[in-house]
Parts: C-alpha cells; sequence; structure tokens
C-alpha cells in the first residue's frame, strides 16, 4: 500500500475480460485504488498479464483481491449458509483449490492480500464443519503465505465473537478480517460499531456500505443494502472509530444492485461522503 494516503478512498469492482476499460469506468467516480472482485467463472489463466500491463497503464493501485465461487447465492439466510463460502461439503475441496489459483494470480499481479466470504462458521468447534473449514482456511493462509500475502475473511453471517473466536483457533498470522458493516445489519448479526471493537486488532480492510436490518418476516430474510449514509450503519460513527482504533487503510466503497447507472451515481456520493467524514 506504498504511495496511499491513510484512509484513502477506493472502491471494490468485479473482473472483467477488458480490464483497461473496467479501470476508466472505475476511475470515473474519482478513485484510483481499489478492491478486485474475482468471480468463480473468470478464466485466470492469461489473465494475470493483461491486468497486471492495465493497472500500470491506467496507474491504479489493488490491495485486495476477492474470490467469490459458482453457484453461490445471497437471496436469504438459509440459502447464504447452504451456498457460500467452505461450508457446502460438495464444493469444498474445488473452491479451496480456486481460492489458492486467485492468490497465485493476486501474486502475479503484485497484490498482497485475497479475501473471500468463508460461509457460516459453526458456533460449535466440536461441529465437522467448523473444524473442515478452519482447516481450509489454514491451509489457504499457508499457500498465501507463500507469497507473502494476507488473507481475509468478512465479516457479516456470524457475531464478532464467534467470528474472533475461529481467527484465535486457525492461528494464523496472515489471517484477519475484511470489516464489512453492512453486513452485520443485514445478517442480523450485531451492531458494527461495537464489532469494530472486537474485531480491532485484526482489521485488513474495510467495505464502505450500507444496509437495513432485516425484516421480522419471512423467517431467515436478509436485510437491504442502500446508497451510503441511508442505511443503519451510521457512517460518520463507522469512520470515526475506525479513526479511533488506528486504521489507516483504504475505505472500499461496496454496493452492489443491477441498476449500472444508479450504482455509479450512488458511488459517486458516496466518494462524496467519505471524504467529508474522513476531514
Amino acid at each position: 500500500m506504498s504511495g496511499l494516503k491513510d484512509l484513502e478512498i477506493g472502491v471494490m469492482f468485479w473482473a472483467t475480460g477488458n480490464p483497461v476499460e473496467t479501470l476508466r469506468e472505475v476511475k470515473s467516480l474519482g478513485v484510483s485504488v481499489g478492491q478486485l472482485g474475482v468471480r468463480g467463472d473468470l478464466r485466470l489463466e492469461g489473465a494475470a498479464e493483461i491486468w497486471r500491463e492495465a493497472l500500470t497503464q491506467e496507474n491504479f493501485t489493488l490491495v485486495t483481491v476477492f474470490c467469490a465461487y459458482n453457484g453461490e447465492s445471497y437471496a436469504d439466510g438459509p440459502t447464504v449458509e447452504a451456498t457460500v463460502g467452505f461450508i457446502p461439503r460438495s464444493t469444498r475441496a474445488e473452491r479451496e483449490q480456486r481460492t489458492k489459483d486467485v492468490s497465485d494470480f493476486a501474486a502475479e499481479i503484485g497484490v498482497n492480500s485475497i479475501a473471500c466470504h468463508v460461509g457460516f462458521v459453526p458456533k460449535d468447534p466440536a461441529d465437522p464443519d467448523y473444524v473442515a473449514v478452519r482447516d481450509v482456511v489454514r491451509r489457504i493462509c499457508d499457500h498465501a503465505a507463500q507469497h507473502g500475502q494476507t488473507f481475509a475473511m468478512e465479516t457479516g453471517q456470524e457475531r464478532a465473537e464467534v467470528l474472533l473466536g475461529f481467527l484465535k483457533d486457525v492461528d494464523r498470522k496472515n489471517l484477519g478480517i475484511n470489516f464489512d458493516p453492512a453486513n452485520l445489519i443485514m445478517y442480523g448479526t450485531g451492531d458494527p460499531i461495537l464489532a469494530v471493537e472486537v474485531l480491532s486488532e485484526h482489521l485488513l480492510s474495510v467495505h464502505c456500505k450500507d444496509g437495513v436490518w432485516p425484516p421480522k418476516l419471512p423467517a431467515g430474510a436478509l436485510g437491504s443494502e442502500t446508497p451510503l449514509g441511508e442505511g443503519a450503519v451510521g457512517m460518520d460513527k463507522f469512520i470515526a472509530k475506525l479513526k479511533q482504533i488506528g486504521y489507516k487503510g483504504t475505505l472500499n466503497i461496496e454496493h452492489e444492485i443491477d441498476d449500472l447507472e444508479q450504482k455509479s451515481k450512488d458511488m459517486r456520493k458516496g466518494v462524496e461522503l467519505l471524504t467529508r467524514l474522513r476531514a
């Protein structure tokens, strides 16, 4: 992250087959740093060279490469539990290898941190799925360490205290958190400001995202994402808390909606909001 300012504003965006075009679209939001998402169907063979050239050409800095997997769905709580991350047994080995491949890709383009949703971590450390996912995360950390990389798990699908216990159990120095405040609200797993306190020593990166709490019905429903500053996170309190704990990394706006024109408008407003709040 050399050359970046403390709390530099960036965005989370997804890789496409045309890196230069993608980076120019991102830069049009007024940022030159961000996190790159790699979907499960993106062909990695030969991708590093074109991304490396594009990043140099566009003078753009990547701080994290995120790994997503084929078959994941965030429709509701039970669907997330059944499909996301390393919890589904039928895809566990395949997704572990894919994450290692993404780590290799990130290393080739000079990015020293990878991240993903590991899925709902069971509360019981004796649960077979807890043990299996813990061991997967250990192996991924060890693979990433060979590249000098950190591995960040995204918050939201379990309470901060459960995640903290899991971090300690995995026991890898290069493991940490990509803290997403909106996820805790949208999953109904806790106050994000309090969760920052719990996980403060383990924050590697953050998403700046906003949302509202889940409705009471139907059971298992998730909360909804909102434009930055229009949800329940309290972005002023969130940024103030990050400053208080001494976080100096990038502030990466994430906004996942289908309307691309509205998404761009919302993210530009988000950049303006964060510019005011970090001053």
